[in-house]
């Protein structure tokens, strides 16, 4: 079976809509000042949160040039590759996944252009977990409200965290702040992103998340806030959860995944 026929199969947390919507976006991913660009700040920022955090939790120096070295890392929703490469980079070796085929095309594609051997794969989370496939380190960074069913979904990639393992989870709060600033600022008036990117009433709370987490034996560890300010192009960890958040949590060495 293809990988493309893996993704048609297991589509009950798949949104069609979604899908296309990202299709048409795919050749902008590496365009650091073009639509997108929130996402490249947001990389940075993201990408030294996880690096530190790991290395915290396996006593590694964050400094070291590859402190990730050994650790079996999924990207499911990984779009164009900005996390899988930047995680590549920090020595971990990544699955990069995702449902849209024109993304992945670019990931490998742009991926290989730099020399960096990342393995990337039109797929779901569903179909991995009916391989028995396992990670040390799974991200789940902003795909969680773009998805039909969020339940199955987070039972999909909860599975594929390794006893011991470490999964993180980012996403946008929902509540009426949120919607002022990640609906009506981001895309309306600052224009941060295209129109349409996000829907507010898919937008879980950390409880919720929370929930989701507990309910599969996975306990979170670690919650950070994040801040942007749209006129000077920053972003910042900030104690506040109330818009952009990113969990931490692990499974323990005796669960059963």
């Amino acid at each position: 079976m293809t990988a493309n026929a893996d993704a048609d199969r297991f589509d009950a947390t798949v949104d069609p809509a979604e899908v296309e919507r990202y299709r048409a976006l795919a050749d902008m991913w590496w365009q650091r000042d073009g639509k997108l660009w929130p996402l490249h700040v947001l990389n940075e920022l993201r990408t030294g949160y996880i690096r530190d955090q790991l290395a915290a939790l396996h006593g590694r120096d964050p400094a070291d040039p590859e402190p990730l070295r050994g650790l079996r890392m999924l990207d499911i929703g990984c779009g164009g590759g900005l996390l899988s490469e930047a995680m590549a980079r920090l020595g971990a070796d990544v699955h990069g996944v995702d449902v849209v085929d024109s993304n992945t095309q670019v990931a490998r594609l742009h991926a290989a252009e730099q020399g960096l051997a990342i393995d990337y794969e039109t797929t779901t989370a569903e179909a991995l977990t009916e391989r028995g496939a396992r990670y040390d380190v799974v991200l789940n960074m902003e795909v969680v409200e773009h998805v039909a069913d969020l339940p199955a979904f987070m039972a999909a990639v909860n599975r594929l965290v390794a006893p011991g393992g470490h999964t993180f989870v980012a996403t946008i709060n929902r509540n009426p702040v949120s919607y002022v600033v990640a609906i009506l600022g981001a895309e309306y008036i600052f224009r941060l992103l295209p129109k349409g990117t996000h829907q507010w009433s898919r937008f879980p709370t950390p409880e919720e998340i929370d929930t989701l987490l507990q309910r599969d034996g996975i306990r979170v560890i670690r919650r950070t806030g994040v801040k942007v300010n749209p006129l000077t192009r920053r972003m910042w960890l900030s104690p506040s959860l109330s818009v952009n958040y990113m969990l931490l949590a692990e499974r323990g060495r005796h669960a059963r995944a």
